[in-house]
């Protein structure tokens, strides 16, 4: 998958809040790939890196996976096609959520 490019589907815009848990802050867009099911069930999430405003939909290419260890669930990092990251920049630009959990970047 890494490489690839996939278009999100943003539910959850930078500046916006988590649905359930009121205190969690997006600090980035994040949301799903249409069509494509992850483990859980539910369409693939992603988090988007490189994108410096609320957007609804962003296409872009896959530069890391988030694998959780203590979940079914994995993340995939999109970002512009020009633009690179580090594990360690990915790490600290999600560490607002996978905080809670056990995961590792995969590039």
């Amino acid at each position: 998958m890494i490489g690839n490019i996939v278009t999100v589907t943003v539910d959850r815009p930078l500046g916006s809040y988590h649905p359930e848990y009121k205190d969690m802050y997006y600090p980035i867009n994040y949301g799903y790939i249409k069509g494509i099911i992850a483990p859980d069930g539910e369409e693939q999430d992603a988090y988007i890196l490189g994108v410096d405003e609320p957007v609804e939909r962003f296409t872009g290419k896959i530069i890391a996976i988030v694998h959780r260890f203590d979940d079914v669930e994995e993340k995939w990092v999109v970002c512009p096609e020009d633009a690179s990251y580090t594990k360690e920049e990915i790490a600290e630009l999600i560490r607002f959520q996978e905080k809670f959990f056990q995961s590792e970047i995969i590039m």
